[in-house]
């Protein structure tokens, strides 16, 4: 065997011992509930690289959009997985927005509703200042609607109080404000 062989496999099975030793590294942090590092190591500028770059994220997984959610623009709550899709048949893909959601103490009856009303801040049943409420129904006295907390806070409703305050991040509640104008449908699904 010629030098260069030599060399070759040595830094082949150095890669390969790099590439294990990050996979059981990646899956220890994973395990501890950290992120997942990437690790890449290069031989040379003309050699060989190996990669070791797991792909899981931590990010919790939206279900799919239901195909009992209506048709055409809207807007999707499911009262059974708190989740919001927001739906335009003309993007590709249809669904441009899927988030978690917290409920408040009261869910609406399932039904296609129209926003009514929009409010850029105000303050909610809860006392909490919130920002981009969008409302879409009033059941027995509760006013149904989106909104996020000022302070970002999802908190558990209280179980005393009626409300209909469904809370989402600041950042999903600006998607839904900018996306639901009065007038769009929202679909409420068990």
């Amino acid at each position: 065997m010629g030098p260069g062989v030599v060399v070759t496999g040595l830094t082949l099975g150095a890669l390969a011992v790099v590439s294990l030793l990050a996979f059981q590294a990646s899956g220890a942090q994973e395990r501890a509930g950290g992120a997942r590092p990437s690790a890449s190591v290069s031989a040379s500028s003309s050699g060989p690289v190996a990669s070791a770059t797991p792909t899981a994220s931590a990010t919790p997984t939206v279900p799919a959009l239901p195909a009992t959610s209506g048709t055409g623009l809207r807007v999707v709550y499911s009262v059974g997985s708190h989740h919001v899709w927001l739906v335009d048949p003309k993007k590709n893909p249809q669904v441009v927005a899927a988030y978690a959601v917290t409920p408040g103490s009261v869910e609406p009856a399932p039904g296609s509703y129209p926003v009514y009303s929009r409010t850029p801040t105000t303050t909610g049943t809860d006392g909490r200042q919130i920002e981009h409420v969008v409302r879409f129904a009033q059941q027995n006295g509760v006013v149904f609607g989106f909104s996020a907390a000022v302070d970002g806070a999802t908190p558990t409703a209280d179980p005393k109080t009626k409300t209909g305050g469904i809370r989402s991040s600041r950042q999903d509640g600006q998607l839904l404000w900018d996306f639901a104008p009065n007038g769009t449908k929202v679909v409420v699904i068990a």
